[in-house]
């Protein structure tokens, strides 16, 4: 094994460590000796690759970021309108949460600060940078909707956070038994008629968009209030 070789393993065993821990135990309480311990590296090697600890956490959040960011801004060039744009997105979206529930972990626990406690300034930013992003290429689908006068004129950038929040609240809540237990479809089918409720309250022609008919209520096993 090269020299670059062997840098760039100890930098993926510290990586794999860090995530494992900072996720098990926030930000704050985080121990640096037990990640090198994990990665099987000296506890000065972690400070070769990475200035501190907050550096080594944004390290973690984006590992693999740029081509999830790559393949979602491909996602939402696919399709001639704009529908077909934003359902492409969405369909990634859900598809790689099903293929990298982790991935979404650490970035939803920067809201919960029962997991990561306080972060420091920058790091915050560097986050919501990242998030800002993919909002974009929502956006930008969105705009070419407005543009070609499929949607009507509207905040698109709004309209943007409010897919992206929908979006995540729904996969989120499938690590909740009593909202999946709830509910009275398989969330993905339950994800994408939410996407597209939102959509038909924007299209010129809503009737491109059929709404998926009512369910029967099931039975809960919930304990009543």
């Amino acid at each position: 094994m090269s020299r670059d070789q062997k840098k760039a393993e100890s930098r993926r065993r510290i990586l794999e460590a860090a995530r494992e821990v900072f996720f098990r135990d926030g930000f704050m309480r985080a121990n640096l000796d037990e990640m090198a311990e994990k990665a099987s590296v000296a506890k000065g090697t972690l400070y070769r690759y990475f200035e501190s600890k907050a550096d080594l956490y944004v390290a973690v959040l984006t590992n693999n970021y740029e081509p999830f960011h790559e393949q979602m801004s491909s996602a939402g060039r696919e399709g001639e309108t704009a529908l077909e744009r934003i359902r492409s997105i969405a369909k990634f979206y859900f598809a790689h949460w099903l293929d990298h529930p982790d991935f979404f972990q650490i970035f939803w626990a920067v809201d919960n600060e029962s997991v990561i406690g306080d972060l420091p300034r920058d790091v915050i930013e560097k986050v919501a940078d990242f998030w800002e992003m993919n909002l974009k290429v929502v956006h930008a689908a969105l705009e070419f909707g407005v543009q070609n006068g499929e949607f009507a004129e509207c905040d698109t950038w709004e309209i943007a956070h409010v897919l992206w929040s929908i979006a995540n609240s729904l996969i989120e809540s499938d690590n909740t038994r009593a909202r999946r237990q709830i509910r009275r479809r398989p969330l993905e089918p339950l994800y994408l008629h939410a996407i597209d409720t939102v959509l038909r309250g924007i299209l010129t022609d809503p009737s491109r968009v059929a709404l998926a008919p009512p369910t029967e209520p099931r039975k809960s096993t919930l304990i009543p209030l």
